[in-house]
């Protein structure tokens, strides 16, 4: 189904109104351009009938050089409005890129589960590079080639009216033809560049995941899915390439006939002394000039076809909205938070719930540690304190604060969360470490590695701050949690969540992070998903969820002391075993 045009206009003034200086200045060269090209058949008609009649020697010099002059002027205007156009172009898809990367980034988690990295990389960067010429040239290009052939047509009419009239007519017809094409064409190049984007998703995923692949002999089933992936691809490019191809032979048969009718009827014309030699000639080169406006909007309208499937995805992309909203309330306090669980219900889509009934308070400054077999729901429970989701009853509240009602960027600045996957980027240890923040001084930094034992293990680094790192590959383990706590440390979250990774470290290690867990949770409140009992052992109260539900909730020592709670029981048998 064609989009609206309002589609396209909205998408040309959103992106072409702050460059609208460049954009005139295109303009005028198109125009410039034009005007030349319609005065050079002109000159060459007066060359060659002052030729014909034996006309002075200097006079024809003249005319070779006035001609010579208007064709580099515009070729220069040419060369001129392609470089600016191009720089119109990019500077548009570069600012709808950065919206749209800031509009995936700012839409909930569950959007992010349904998609893979390779769709969104199609989204943002292969839908918007194939509007690179949409915004550098489509409606400037369209308004030109449409003055250039009125303009070709007027002087035709002027030359003689029957001439004008069929060429007029010629124009016209192949421009409804070609416009019908283009009509059908749309919805096959959009289904085309839909399946494009699943498969960059599907190889985006596998790629990722080439180690698990190869270590478990999937690499044939990888292999048969991926030619499975092409099969259903093939079908819809063929017949997107086809008809394209088909508005291509249809304007080369379009142009034929346009030259047979010029040439039949300037034949006429001259074999009946109607017009000069110079003027057929004229009315020859005015027909390949008219036939430049009609191929070039031809283009112009597969650029279109391709736009409109883009366009049509970007829009879909741009009308999905966050559900979690934006709170306006008051900001949270400073130093360590309460945390409240009221009534909280939680499901994922139609899932059967995974919280059932969570209610407890833990009081500032204090350290919950999390238990659970895998599935009871810890991870979840530390999704709705970053409101990374929304409770589907009840409410979560920090420092009485509903989250809700809690600014965004705030919740964000107040709570910091260390996971077991931890994310580096291939970055410099600074930039990893503040998040690209340059407003963060190379002294703070320094303290907070001190601080967290890792001022040894920076000194032995080639460039200390300024190392790069090479991703997550560069780093064991253990280090790469301890820059994920430095963070932590340099943002000074009044929450800390912490979810132990449950492999086993070497001695050293293991000490350094032991004591960067103590040095972090000084001073704030805690909640560790925790597995191993040193890090247990620092909680002040225990809770230990099954499917959902709070089974045990209580004082630490007390849960201890008592060889009836469940968390006794944890410890006898060893807590790494059973949560495993």
């Amino acid at each position: 189904m064609a989009l609206p045009l309002g589609s396209y206009f909205n998408l040309l003034r959103q992106y072409l109104r702050p460059q609208w200086p460049r954009v005139a200045w295109l303009g005028i060269l198109l125009l410039l351009e034009i005007g030349l090209q319609l005065l050079n058949p002109q000159i060459l008609r007066s060359f060659i009938d002052t030729a014909t009649a034996n006309g002075a020697l200097n006079g024809l010099l003249r005319l070779a050089a006035f001609f010579i002059g208007v064709a580099f002027v515009a070729q220069l205007a040419s060369v001129a409005a392609t470089w600016l156009g191009e720089n119109v172009g990019w500077t548009a898809t570069n600012a709808l890129r950065k919206h749209l990367a800031d509009h995936c980034l700012r839409l909930d988690l569950a959007f992010h589960k349904k998609r893979t990295p390779g769709e969104l990389i199609q989204r943002i960067d292969g839908d918007v590079d194939a509007l690179s010429t949409f915004f550098s040239q489509f409606i400037i290009g369209i308004v030109s080639n449409l003055v250039l052939l009125v303009g070709v047509l007027a002087l035709l009419f002027r030359e003689d009216w029957r001439v004008g009239l069929a060429l007029g007519l010629f124009a016209f017809t192949a421009l409804a033809v070609l416009l019908l094409l283009r009509s059908v064409a749309v919805p096959t190049l959009a289904a085309s560049r839909e399946r494009s984007a699943q498969f960059f998703g599907f190889l985006g995923e596998h790629l990722a995941s080439t180690e698990d692949i190869r270590a478990n002999g999937a690499t044939g089933f990888v292999v048969r899915s991926f030619t499975g992936q092409l099969q259903g691809w093939l079908p819809l490019q063929r017949k997107a390439s086809l008809l394209m191809y088909t508005m291509w032979m249809t304007t080369i048969g379009l142009f034929a006939l346009g030259n047979a009718v010029t040439f039949g009827i300037s034949a006429a014309l001259w074999s009946s002394k109607t017009i000069s030699l110079g003027t057929v000639y004229m009315i020859f080169f005015y027909t390949e000039l008219l036939i430049r406006p009609i191929n070039q909007i031809r283009s112009q309208m597969q650029d279109l076809q391709k736009a409109g499937a883009s366009i049509g995805r970007i829009s879909e992309l741009q009308a999905i909205q966050p559900t979690l909203t934006d709170g306006d309330g008051p900001p949270l306090p400073s130093g360590p938070l309460a945390v409240t669980f009221d009534q909280v219900h939680f499901h994922y889509d139609d899932d059967e719930r995974v919280l059932n009934e969570i209610s407890f308070d833990l009081a500032p400054g204090h350290i919950l540690g999390l238990l659970g077999r895998t599935g009871s729901g810890k991870t979840t429970l530390a999704r709705l304190l970053l409101r990374l989701y929304d409770p589907t009853a009840g409410a979560v509240r920090l420092a009485d604060h509903d989250l809700r009602s809690v600014e965004t960027a705030d919740l964000r600045r107040r709570v910091g969360i260390v996971t077991q996957d931890v994310q580096l980027f291939h970055a410099t240890i600074r930039d990893n470490l503040t998040f690209f923040n340059r407003d963060i001084a190379d002294e703070r930094i320094m303290a907070a590695l001190e601080e967290l034992g890792l001022g040894a293990w920076l000194k032995k680094l080639p460039a200390g701050l300024n190392t790069e790192l090479e991703g997550d590959s560069s780093l064991s383990a253990g280090e790469a949690q301890l820059l994920a706590f430095t963070r932590l440390f340099l943002a000074d979250p009044g929450l800390v969540i912490l979810e132990e990774a449950s492999s086993r470290l070497d001695p050293a290690t293991e000490q350094l992070i032991e004591r960067a867990i103590t040095r972090l949770l000084a001073g704030r409140t805690g909640v560790i998903i925790a597995h191993r009992l040193a890090t247990v052992q620092r909680a002040d109260e225990i809770m230990i969820l099954d499917q959902g539900v709070i089974v045990e909730h209580g004082p630490r020592q007390t849960l201890t002391d008592d060889p009836q709670s469940r968390f006794a029981a944890l410890l006898r048998a060893g807590i790494m075993e059973v949560l495993a």
